[in-house]
């Protein structure tokens, strides 16, 4: 005889409340040691936020700190000033110090780096006189020239010039600066990529400021500006993005935005790749409740490195936020789904930097846009998201919030009209400094994930998607798979495009589409992967287990219960087979058995994955590949004679 499930009391629902945040930062922890089989990671994150190749070694905080205040055994060790003012016969020595510092600095940062002008590696202030700001800056660009790069003024405090700002100490006269460095790239493949999802509700203007920041021109009030970005027919009519729509935004070497000297005329995809050293690569998501399966498939499966979240100020977060406040505190859920609050919650389970914009400022009534102001703050500092809302007001904000937004805690809030353009100015100025998140290896066995196919004439078939790790070039003989029966299928790539421009090679964390030879468009699907051809096949696997947090559920999960799952572009319904409890409710943290329905899927340990049913249910992350029914996770299941949720009858 089953046993009821006792309620859950309140005391129990606050334990949960911070529950969120924790699970998804130590998923995050273990995704960054995800094991491609046979061969363990070798990458170590750095200060920076880039993944840089080396070998793992344990960590000592106190020679961080001896370090940080230069008290090393190293006595050879050279001070940043020293390098910068060097005047004397033998500044050319010093100069080549200093390439090599800057050279670095940007094959961390992929290609560009933030560099204070006036302050040492520690903080320490260097004291600089106008005379000696001007001697270090020149310095600077000249060992800038060297590499290839350009150098950018983003603000000067005592400095004077049109990036001025006030000094954050009255008493503070010395002269310092934030720079921008960026290199110029030697081939297409060597562009700069950052992928940002965008989300949000319906109607919140998501399509329009898409539009705005690409081509450059104001919108009407009428929507003219996202037309342009509609894929079909029943969109433009409607307004609404149904679909997963993909836009570019280039920059180049000084930052400037890439767009075409031809009022109103739109660059194509090739011209800004082919003039940028830098590429913002935009998914435009739908925000209508009825296409959120298509838009959480584009959210996991894009791969984004961040996630900008638009919020209409005259609409706010009325009719979309009790369910989002369920999901942060793990209160009871509603019974109708709200996707602009789902949206903001997957992309906390997913910990992924989150940037706001409150769009429409110009049509909505004050006291309406301080309403909206005060709800999202709540949200933004309930126990579930933990963030530090960051509100844009000018360009030293802009400048000192995204050179800090590695640190996921602090989430920028701007306030743009895309009719009158107020502040559009300051979200250019945030996306071009924007530095990179997260960690790829090129070291690594190649694996790129499909999560688009097409059929083009005169080409053959096409698959798009990231590469998760490794490096595949043109002509390569790979296998794609796995079909329904779990096999694989061995094909060749013709070519390789990348923003539609053709390029022999890509490597880890770049989106790319590959043209496959003597393969047919239904022999592909989303969510398979691209591996190198080995001598022995990759296997794949129906069931796994996962070490899981159930986010919202109006009763008790058991065995066979059934949920729509997506790990990155795979979506596929899944059973539960085993759980290490009798059952599990919203706040629980459990180790799970999933068994996929229609067909298995090549999956590794570590990977993140999100079940839903209508509304996200929970997430989690792949513990171990397969499943042994002789070793039940509950085992005072198998004690009692219940195996998989049903009476046996041995």
């Amino acid at each position: 005889m089953s046993t009821k499930a006792p309620k859950q009391t309140p005391q129990e629902r606050r334990k949960g409340e911070s529950a969120l945040s924790e699970f998804a930062a130590y998923v995050e922890k273990q995704q960054t040691r995800r094991t491609h089989r046979g061969v363990p990671s070798s990458v170590t994150p750095s200060d920076s936020g880039y993944a840089t190749q080396s070998t793992v070694n344990e960590e000592h905080a106190e020679l961080d700190i001896l370090d940080s205040l230069n008290l090393a055994e190293t006595s050879a060790h050279i001070r940043l000033k020293e390098l910068l003012l060097d005047t004397s016969d033998d500044a050319n020595i010093s100069l080549q110090q200093l390439i090599h510092v800057l050279e670095t600095r940007i094959l961390e940062g992929h290609g560009e780096t933030l560099f204070d002008l006036g302050q040492e590696d520690n903080g320490e202030s260097m004291n600089f006189n106008q005379g000696q700001w001007d001697v270090a800056l020149d310095r600077i660009r000249r060992s800038a020239s060297v590499l290839r790069a350009d150098c950018r003024i983003l603000l000067t405090r005592n400095v004077g010039g049109a990036e001025e700002v006030d000094s954050i100490n009255e008493k503070d006269k010395a002269c310092s600066g934030k720079l921008i460095i960026r290199q110029a790239p030697q081939t297409v493949e060597d562009v700069i990529e950052t992928r940002i999802a965008v989300v949000g509700n319906v109607d919140a203007g998501k399509s329009t400021m898409l539009g705005v920041l690409v081509k450059g021109n104001l919108d009407d009030g009428r929507g003219l500006a996202r037309v342009n970005l509609f894929r079909h027919k029943h969109e433009i009519e409607s307004g609404r993005t149904s679909s997963v729509g993909m836009e570019i935004m280039g920059f180049d070497t000084h930052g400037d935005v890439v767009a075409s000297n031809v009022p109103g005329r739109k660059l194509s995809w090739e011209e800004i790749g082919n003039r940028s050293a830098k590429v913002i690569s935009f998914t435009d998501l739908a925000g209508h409740e009825r296409y959120l399966r298509t838009t959480v498939f584009g959210l996991l499966s894009s791969s984004p490195n961040y996630c900008l979240l638009m919020v209409a100020a005259n609409n706010g977060l009325i009719g979309m936020s009790k369910y989002m406040e369920s999901i942060l505190s793990f209160d009871k859920p509603l019974t109708r789904l709200v996707p602009g609050r789902e949206h903001l919650g997957i992309a906390l389970a997913l910990n992924v930097p989150v940037m706001v914009v409150i769009t429409k400022i110009d049509i909505c009534p004050p006291q309406i846009l301080q309403q909206t102001i005060i709800q999202l703050t709540r949200i933004l500092k309930s126990p579930g998201a933990r963030k530090i809302p960051i509100f844009i007001k000018n360009r030293e904000d802009t400048i000192n919030t995204a050179t800090q937004f590695i640190s996921q805690r602090i989430c920028p809030v701007f306030q743009v009209s895309n009719v009158t353009g107020e502040s559009l100015d300051l979200v250019r100025i945030f996306l071009n400094i924007l530095p990179h998140h997260g960690y790829y290896d090129v070291e690594a066995p190649f694996e790129f994930h499909v999560n688009d196919t097409f059929s083009v004439p005169f080409v053959g078939t096409v698959v798009s998607g990231v590469v998760k790790s490794g490096v595949i070039q043109a002509g390569d003989t790979i296998l794609i798979g796995p079909d329904s029966l779990g096999q694989f299928t061995t094909t060749t790539i013709k070519t390789i495009e990348r923003k539609r421009i053709p390029v022999p090679v890509c490597s880890a964390g770049q989106s790319a589409s590959f043209a496959l030879r003597r393969v047919r468009r239904k022999e592909v699907r989303k969510g398979m992967v691209v591996l190198r051809k080995l001598d022995t096949p990759p296997q794949v696997y129906r069931e796994f287990i996962a070490e899981v947090l159930i986010l919202s559920h109006a009763t008790t999960i058991k065995t066979k219960y059934q949920a729509m799952l997506h790990v990155g572009p795979i979506s596929q319904t899944c059973a539960i087979i085993d759980i290490d409890r009798a059952y599990i409710r919203t706040g629980d943290r459990a180790m799970v058995a999933f068994r996929f329905v229609q067909r298995p899927e090549y999956l590794a340990a570590g990977d993140r994955i999100l079940f839903r049913e209508g509304r996200t249910k929970g997430l989690g992350i792949v513990k171990s590949l397969g499943y042994d029914p002789a070793r039940p996770l509950n085992p005072e299941d198998a004690k009692g004679g219940v195996v998989n949720g049903t009476l046996s009858t041995t």
